[in-house]
């Protein structure tokens, strides 16, 4: 750092709406070896130029300025994050940072059975996995590949290295079968697994393309069918809309039920049809080094480019906390919903 002491003075990331980011999202990669229909189309091709993509070093450099100021929490994504190579390194060297209390990767699961053991010695403790069927048949059609049981698979090794908890994060939209749910939490509970349901956004064409339908009442009727009581919300938490605190984690977007016991069995993200940006903590850091602000608006930092034109840690301290103040209060999906043309892959998770 170029001057640590005048960092530290800067701690504590807030924006103009008075919210603390203390959440960074990284994505390593925009590649995905899956097409999801909500996520990238089939012939997709605009992906960045691998030159552009920053290295691991570089990567580091930039989360070790976000550590500084205050961010304890950073999730490793895509695209599909271990489709890198050296990402278990990479995140080694994130959670020997002084202030990382929560490192966790988001993953489609078709690369884990491999990777599970090397991200848990690594330090990584949680794992966000999507699944969005059971369903063979299903799942194909709805990733572009015949490969669930390589997801069940790395899913179990997932659980055999240690991590917990470990979330399964399902799209679902007006046309998911209610019976594919169902199914999914049953399998879920057997598991020990967390099931969140999350409604699509019109990012891309893909998004766009999607028709959301409000999960606060189908999680609802899927609690009562379980047996399952809403669980204990943190105080501050998403807009007070019932995030929960539970091992290595804290608030966040998910409105969580419980069998009893406190720890969540069943959630539901809604950015459409119930909003949580009064609460939103958290940026995200484009493979290419670009600070994307909010997933539903156009602001972004150049902090890649700037590094590599030879920016020193002060003046990438100074560009961070100058987004960060013009952090937007939220998304404009609802009334605007073909504004953000770039894929949720090109983002970051």
């Amino acid at each position: 750092m170029d001057d640590p002491a005048a960092v530290r003075d800067l701690r504590a990331l807030t924006d103009g709406f008075g919210r603390r980011i203390d959440y960074l999202r990284v994505s390593v990669t925009d590649r995905c070896d899956l097409r999801c229909s909500y996520c990238l189309p089939k012939d997709f091709k605009g992906f960045e130029t691998p030159a552009n993509w920053l290295t691991h070093a570089e990567m580091a450099r930039l989360i070790g300025l976000f550590v500084a100021l205050g961010v304890g929490k950073v999730r490793l994504t895509g695209g599909e994050p271990l489709l890198r190579r050296g990402v278990a390194d990479l995140a080694a060297a994130i959670g020997a940072m002084p202030g990382v209390s929560d490192l966790s990767v988001s993953t489609n699961g078709t690369q884990l059975a491999r990777h599970a053991r090397a991200l848990r010695a690594a330090g990584v403790t949680r794992l966000n996995v999507s699944l969005d069927t059971l369903d063979a048949d299903a799942f194909s059609r709805i990733t572009g590949r015949d490969c669930l049981t390589d997801v069940l698979a790395g899913l179990a090794a997932a659980r055999d290295a240690g991590f917990a908890p470990i979330k399964l994060n399902s799209v679902v939209h007006a046309a998911t079968p209610q019976a594919h749910v169902r199914r999914l939490l049953d399998y879920a509970v057997a598991q020990g697994f967390v099931l969140r349901l999350i409604e699509p956004m019109p990012m891309g064409t893909c998004g766009q393309g999607m028709r959301h339908t409000d999960l606060n009442a189908l999680g609802a009727t899927l609690a009562a069918e379980a047996g399952l009581i809403p669980a204990m919300p943190v105080a501050g938490g998403a807009s007070g809309q019932g995030s929960v605190r539970q091992a290595g984690s804290g608030p966040g977007p998910a409105r969580y039920w419980t069998a009893g016991h406190g720890a969540p069995v069943l959630g539901v993200i809604t950015p459409m049809s119930r909003h949580f940006c009064a609460a939103c903590n958290r940026v995200r850091l484009g493979v290419d080094g670009t600070l994307y602000l909010c997933l539903g608006q156009e602001d972004q930092v150049p902090l890649g480019r700037m590094l590599r034109a030879g920016a020193t840690d002060a003046e990438l301290t100074r560009a961070i906390l100058a987004g960060i103040a013009s952090k937007p209060e939220r998304h404009d999906f609802q009334e605007k919903p073909e504004r953000i043309v770039r894929f949720m892959a090109q983002t970051g998770g």
